[in-house]
């Protein structure tokens, strides 16, 4: 358990479920309230009837309005405007830690009017009053009134269990439980709650009756009071359920992300926001429903919750067994893969009707949620903040599935945005995202070169502002230039770092600006770099790092153009005129330019003279005396890796002493990384020796083929 209070909520909860107990029939006066809590906080108030008509409210749809899906601020700020308005004493909460809540779009315990039963609001508050006299009296007078209405109102449409006892354990949690999805599975299936008392407790019904229902509250209640029990009443194993299912599923998404990226790499733990295409429904039917609630959605809510499924193979099966086993699904496996899986909190969604038109547009805030109680089947579920609703021409064709990932398609992506530019006044900033550190130690682990190197070579990029990282192949010089950013920058944060690749067709069209085709002629495109500038260029307190692969591959006076100049670290911030453009561009102070040149590459040409002199180059040599690879060495614990690693060490000498060749011709330690004990196998260091050491070794001595059969014989010797 924490050591704050983490149920410091039960106490303000149960004098606010009393304070209603006056208001049965005072309606009216209720309503003005829930009105004037909306009033006083600022925050816009729900559809809690049909175009918000208020004329009916029951106590647990009041409790909802504070327990669903909210930010903490705004559900503070709730609670303080209702204990203002209803005279509550007790102190307002803080913490709100497993406290079970709502979804949002479904988070009124009535249907609106036309669609609810004349007693159906009566009958909630009959339940909302039996079930405080029993927990004030445990009578059988009591407990048959409150089955009464308990089996009365869960059978209402929309409601269910996770929404009933969910109420019930709002106004009492020292008696009632609630049996949401999350405790259902802790209590059913986690394994925390012994086999010997999940056998007495009754199945469970997607409508459970009251009598089962006070079978397991009895049960469970008589098994927390034994001392081998480590929570002691609902509230500790509601709380307990909480830990233990974020743990569960945190380990449940790392498999997936272990099965499906086998090594790790450095942006394993960070997110990069993504752009979605998304259709509410066939014709975008359900769009409405959902702006209202602040949610999308998708079907095949049949097959259960999509986080079981470990792969989308599983989920093709699953369909064809519940659906039509002749139909493939795939494309519907990978979108409910996606949806479950793939979208994080932060990403963007188009939402588009037909393959012509765009309807809205929204950010992601919520983690995926399986909501087996929605009547339809739209049970896949995750909350949206709406920030556009209305009509655009869609920029060409949408594509025809339900989901679509494009944020590949860079362009689209911009022509997308730009619809919605000049929707508000204000600009719409985006969910702040939280990096993971990374520090010099972290750079040190990963990267093999002595701390004294590094501190030198942090110093030249400091001073000089452009380096060029050369060395060998294999020596880890697009490994190191990224953590070398993140280092420098003491985080992880990835959109303050960019690299792009040069190549023979790179141009300064697509580094600076130029003109492009387009549907009406051609039009000014911005490159990358000049984005990246004026991305820089407002957040001036931060660094920001543009990493070029292959500097040399590229005509660099092509590309560069008039920004030869503009990159020397005492020009920064001084304008220049672009060609294509009436605009006078700099390049910040805080952006640094990290290339990358391998060396050994005999075709292609010595950078000219200019851009030498502006940029600082640092040779990253073979890192296999470092104490980085030597810890790694011995860790891997084999005799073969050590006998290849020695092997090669001598290989370098040979190459180091050959005046065709050089140091910039050794073999990196690159080639020999990513291995685990469990896993290095004969056959793995035979494919290293065979198809990577060997192939470069007849590129080196072409014309000296009895130095490469020599060389080859003791390289393969290593591991026999």
């Amino acid at each position: 358990m924490k050591e704050q209070n983490q149920f410091d909520w039960v106490n303000f909860y149960k004098e606010f479920a009393t304070k209603l107990l006056d208001f049965k029939d005072k309606r009216d006066e209720l309503i003005e309230k829930v009105k004037k809590i909306y009033k006083i906080t600022g925050i816009n108030m729900p559809t809690l009837e049909k175009d918000n008509n208020l004329v009916d409210i029951d106590p647990f749809t009041i409790f909802g309005l504070f327990n669903k899906k909210l930010t903490d601020s705004n559900r503070i700020k709730i609670l303080t405007a209702i204990a203002q308005l209803f005279d509550i004493n007790t102190k307002v909460p803080k913490s709100f830690d497993s406290l079970p809540v709502l979804n949002p779009q479904n988070a009124t315990f009535y249907y609106f009017i036309g669609d609810r039963g004349e007693d159906d609001i009566n009958d909630l508050w009959n339940f909302y009053i039996s079930a405080l006299a029993y927990a004030k009296s445990h009578t059988e007078e009591n407990l048959k009134t409150l089955s009464y209405y308990f089996d009365l109102v869960i059978n209402k449409k929309g409601n269910g269990n996770s929404k009933i006892t969910m109420g019930l354990y709002w106004i009492c949690p020292d008696v009632f439980l609630n049996l949401d999805s999350r405790n259902e599975w802790y209590i059913y299936e986690s394994g925390k709650i012994p086999k010997s008392i999940v056998k007495e407790l009754p199945v469970i019904e997607r409508k459970i009756s009251a009598e089962k229902y006070f079978k397991i509250i009895k049960v469970l209640e008589k098994y927390l009071l034994e001392e081998k029990s480590t929570v002691k009443d609902f509230k500790e194993l509601s709380f307990d359920a909480w830990v233990y299912s974020e743990k569960v599923n945190k380990e449940k998404m790392a498999a997936k992300n272990n099965k499906y990226l086998e090594t790790e790499t450095l942006d394993r733990d960070i997110h990069t926001n993504r752009y979605w295409l998304y259709a509410p429904g066939e014709g975008s039917y359900m769009w409405e429903e959902f702006y209202k609630s602040g949610i999308m959605a998708i079907g095949w809510g049949e097959i259960g919750n999509l986080l079981d499924f470990d792969s989308k193979e599983a989920i093709k099966e699953k369909m064809k067994e519940i659906y039509d086993e002749n139909l493939s699904y795939r494309n519907s496996a990978h979108a409910t893969w996606q949806f479950a899986n793939e979208m994080k909190i932060g990403d963007v969604i188009f939402v588009k009707k037909g393959m012509h038109e765009i309807i809205g547009r929204g950010v992601v805030i919520s983690d995926y949620e399986y909501d087996k109680d929605r009547e339809d089947t739209f049970k896949n579920i995750r909350q949206v903040d709406w920030t556009h609703k209305g009509k655009w021409q869609h920029p060409g064709q949408a594509a025809m599935k339900t989901l679509t990932d494009v944020t590949p398609y860079t362009d689209y992506v911009e022509k997308l945005e730009l619809l919605f530019e000049n929707e508000s006044e204000e600009d719409i900033e985006e969910i702040e995202k939280k990096y993971p550190p990374y520090t010099k130690e972290n750079f040190l682990e990963d990267v093999y070169i002595s701390e004294a190197e590094y501190d030198k070579l942090v110093n030249i990029i400091r001073f000089k502002k452009n380096i060029v990282l050369q060395g060998a192949p294999g020596v880890g010089k697009t490994f190191a230039a990224k953590r070398l950013a993140f280092s420098m920058m003491g985080i992880k944060d990835i959109d303050r770092v960019m690299m792009v690749q040069f190549h023979q067709s790179y141009s300064y069209e697509d580094f600076i600006m130029g003109f492009r085709p387009a549907s009406d002629g051609f039009e000014l495109k911005r490159g990358s770099f000049y984005n990246f500038c004026k991305k820089a260029e407002i957040d001036g307190d931060n660094d920001y790092f543009f990493i070029i692969d292959e500097i040399n591959r590229g005509n660099l006076s092509k590309i560069f153009g008039e920004l030869f100049m503009l990159i020397e670290n005492d020009k920064r911030g001084i304008p220049l005129q672009l060609l294509y453009s009436d605009e006078k561009f700099y390049i910040p102070n805080n952006v640094y330019i990290i290339g990358m040149m391998n060396t050994a590459d005999r075709s292609l040409a010595m950078l000219d003279y200019a851009l030498r002199r502006r940029f600082a180059f640092y040779e990253l040599r073979p890192g296999f005396s470092t104490d980085g690879f030597r810890k790694y060495q011995k860790d891997l614990n084999n005799e073969k890796f050590n006998n290849l690693i020695n092997c090669v060490k001598k290989l370098n000498e040979e190459i180091l002493n050959d005046e065709s060749l050089g140091k910039g011709f050794l073999i990196g330690h690159s080639y020999f990384c990513n291995l685990k004990s469990t896993t290095i196998e004969d056959k793995v260091l035979n494919g290293i020796i065979e198809y990577e050491l060997i192939p470069l070794l007849n590129e080196y001595w072409f014309d000296e083929p009895r130095k490469v059969e020599e060389w080859t014989n003791n390289l393969r010797r290593t591991i026999k």
